[in-house]
């Protein structure tokens, strides 16, 4: 079946936010367990939800280690958040041929909607998905699922792109083709090792797959 819906993750995926999400882990957990935390303690955190993450550290605190991650990550988004190589201009190509294009995130719709207008792609999007929408994040299939269902979409005629296992487990669990992207902070090694379907170096690597020239 010819693909017409792809569903994107967006921290990681669409915009580089993984120098905020790291800063905010670091913030919060030092703030608690000052000196406990490195760069390198955080990063299995970054894919899983906040809950998830948070309670393995202290299940009785994980809405105060929210609160205060949320704050720090919303007042210091602008000065950590980039832009990802051909990203805008992919998803503007898409748009414009017709496709049905959305995002699945396992994050707060406010968070989501900063990240959005500060890379100018939420012109571009027909359906967004957050954690406030769903019971269940990615790799259930729950939030997929219904980001189809408002797409009137298959399975069969979409691909799910993301730059963590959670993207790559939740297409499948979906029934939709996936996509790793080579840029994951995890490493291109480890989401191969989930056996998405494509594995893409630049965002512009889906148009050939999905039969675009990109001339």
């Amino acid at each position: 079946m010819k693909i017409n819906t792809i569903l994107f993750d967006l921290d990681g995926t669409l915009i580089n936010t993984n120098e905020l999400i790291i800063a905010s882990f670091l913030h919060t957990l030092n703030k608690y367990y000052p000196e406990q935390y490195k760069r390198e303690h955080v990063i299995p955190f970054m894919g899983p939800t906040l809950t998830e993450s948070f309670s393995t550290v202290d299940e009785e605190r994980v809405d105060e280690f929210i609160s205060e991650y949320r704050r720090f990550n919303m007042e210091m988004h602008d000065e950590f958040v980039e832009e990802y190589e051909t990203v805008y201009e992919t998803i503007e190509t898409l748009h414009k041929l017709g496709y049905k294009i959305g995002i699945v995130t396992t994050k707060a719709r406010n968070v989501v909607e900063m990240g959005l207008s500060f890379s100018r792609l939420k012109q571009f999007f027909d359906t967004v998905i957050t954690i406030d929408d769903v019971q269940n994040a990615k790799p259930h299939p729950e939030p997929i699922q219904l980001a189809l269902k408002k797409l009137n979409s298959i399975p069969e005629e979409s691909i799910m792109v993301g730059d963590n296992y959670h993207d790559i487990e939740g297409g499948k669990n979906a029934g939709t083709k996936t996509a790793g992207v080579a840029w994951s902070l995890k490493g291109k090694e480890f989401l191969a090792t989930f056996k998405p379907d494509f594995m893409l170096e630049k965002m512009s690597d889906i148009l050939p797959i999905l039969g675009i020239d990109e001339n």
